[in-house]
């Protein structure tokens, strides 16, 4: 009994990282090119945008929320930005502070049921996310933006993408690509805002038990207000990243970051034994998503099935963590 329930405590600790060197290794044995610094740098870059996604839902996670919307938020930032460069030709600033001001105006939104109206938050941003879909579907008449597409008039477009935008999403500084540096600087931040200051431990109480959190003087709708608008602002610049990767603004871009953000959040729980949304376990979440995806498209396997192999790591990655929930909550 003790050697099992040392296992079960080594694997939820280990686990995930355990699975991601396994992973690693199985690829690396398979195509020789898998472990390169170029096919590294990809897998990281590749994952950037999902990490942005995956902070913010781990920011509503903390306190006790699920902010359904981000996918949603990263589709109408990222027609945003392109159309703010390609419709109406304006300059880098614009771009990119508008979609910001868009996911910290939708973040407010989803607040604002939440809190106010008391409205579930899975109700809530499911809502809120039907409704950002449209809107940027209506916005944009279902068409991706690019440089010089027909307008309705009959005329191109004006503006096309600048190349500083797409260094934000394309470039690299001292070799290593700028998505990757943002992204590593975005998890250092919210690494030491959660774990060394006020508001990072209120997040956490609130939480925990919100009951607790408001006798102890918290202001707990303040504090969830300020988790959702910081999901609304990941997401945003999830979306500015994403138009500048790809160099265009492609509707519904983020239908399936929705469910690789939640997927890497869960499996974050296991990462070092937190049992709770923590934005470390979330990067190495996010990392084995990445690299499972790429070994498996570098052996050619058909992309329709890579569903399967996400689904089937969160399954298991949740299984382990409630496992050892289930068990330390029973032992008191």
């Amino acid at each position: 009994m003790n050697n099992r329930h040392s296992w079960l405590d080594f694997s939820f600790k280990y686990g995930a990282l355990l699975i991601i060197a396994l992973v690693i290794v199985v690829f690396s044995a398979v195509n020789s090119a898998f472990f390169s610094y170029d096919n590294i740098a990809d897998i990281l870059r590749a994952i950037s945008i999902t990490m942005f996604v995956a902070i913010g839902v781990t920011l509503s996670q903390i306190v006790d929320g699920f902010d359904l919307s981000v996918g949603s938020t990263v589709s109408l930032t990222t027609v945003v930005a392109a159309t703010l460069m390609v419709w109406f030709n304006q300059p880098l600033i614009v771009v990119i502070i508008v979609p910001l001001v868009i996911g910290v105006v939708i973040g407010l939104i989803n607040a604002f049921l939440i809190v106010r109206v008391r409205i579930p938050d899975l109700l809530a941003t499911l809502a809120v996310m039907y409704v950002i879909a449209g809107i940027h579907k209506t916005y944009t008449k279902g068409y991706s933006i690019y440089n010089n597409m027909p307008m309705t008039d009959g005329t191109k477009a004006p503006g096309k993408f600048s190349p500083d935008f797409l260094w934000i999403g394309q470039g690299k500084l001292f070799g290593v690509p700028v998505p990757v540096l943002l992204m590593i600087v975005a998890v250092a931040l919210v690494h030491l805002f959660l774990t060394y200051t006020r508001w990072g431990r209120q997040l956490y109480i609130t939480g925990g038990n919100r009951e607790a959190a408001r006798l102890a003087g918290i202001s707990v709708n303040r504090i969830r207000l300020v988790a959702y608008v910081l999901s609304g602002l990941f997401a945003a610049i999830g979306g500015i990243l994403y138009a500048a990767r790809i160099g265009s603004g492609q509707v519904d871009a983020g239908a399936g970051l929705l469910m690789d953000s939640v997927a890497a959040v869960f499996v974050g729980y296991s990462v070092f034994g937190a049992g709770k949304p923590n934005v470390i376990g979330t990067f190495f979440g996010a990392l084995l998503i990445g690299v499972l995806i790429n070994g498996l498209t570098m052996l050619n396997l058909p992309y329709f099935a890579f569903d399967i192999v996400k689904g089937a790591v969160l399954v298991l990655a949740l299984a382990v963590t409630f496992v050892h929930l289930n068990r330390r909550k029973k032992n008191g």
